[in-house]
């Protein structure tokens, strides 16, 4: 019986059909086959609307590598859209997706940085401390003077002991008083007395 070839209904891993459509493309990041939708996410970038399809696919994706692709398109678009449906993922339950985000935004350029900026302020002080490990990855020029706002403005222990772990990495003496203030804040609390102490130490002595 002669064979009949089969019908290509998915990119190859080495190459796929050629002009696909956007919603062909927008199809695909739907389709059963983690590999279709891996090859979609990358390819739908150009597409108008792109951010949105890829963040609502995100939100329910379970495939680890079609995540991955995903993170990568939403970098490369880099734009309001995006970075919004990034910030979302934030909030989300998945641990896993969480840390995938945070370094996601850790690729991004500064076009996420006025977002960022903005959450530190966010209600969930959870979201205060996933943005206060991003900003220790960008080392953006900025990024001493977020963190001794941290310790000065925020209530919450946890985060301002995020953000002094980061000033022993990146402090100057421009943290020395408020390190100084922080200790008396929190003078019950015996990590960030120790922290502060250790931040204070490696200061002094650059």
């Amino acid at each position: 019986m002669a064979l009949v070839k089969r019908k290509e209904t998915q990119p190859a891993e080495h190459g796929q059909p050629k002009q696909q459509s956007c919603e062909d493309l927008a199809a695909a990041l739907e389709d059963a086959e983690a590999a279709t939708r891996r090859h979609a996410a990358r390819d739908i970038v150009p597409c108008p609307h792109a951010a949105s399809k890829l963040v609502s696919r995100l939100n329910r994706e379970q495939d680890a590598a079609v995540r991955e692709a995903i993170l990568n398109s939403l970098a490369r678009l880099n734009d309001p859209s995006a970075i919004d449906g990034l910030v979302d993922c934030l909030r989300s339950e998945d641990v896993a997706l969480r840390n995938e985000v945070i370094e996601t935004f850790k690729h991004m350029n500064d076009e996420g940085v006025p977002v960022l900026r903005s959450l530190l302020a966010d209600p969930d002080p959870d979201v205060r401390i996933f943005v206060v490990n991003i900003i220790d990855s960008e080392r953006h020029p900025e990024a001493e003077s977020w963190l001794i706002e941290v310790i000065e403005r925020d209530a919450h222990v946890n985060v301002c002991a995020t953000a002094v772990d980061l000033l022993c990495e990146v402090g100057t003496e421009a943290a020395i008083d408020p390190l100084v203030r922080l200790k008396e804040r929190f003078r019950s609390e015996a990590y960030i007395q120790f922290a502060a102490d250790l931040a204070l130490k490696r200061i002094r002595e650059v």
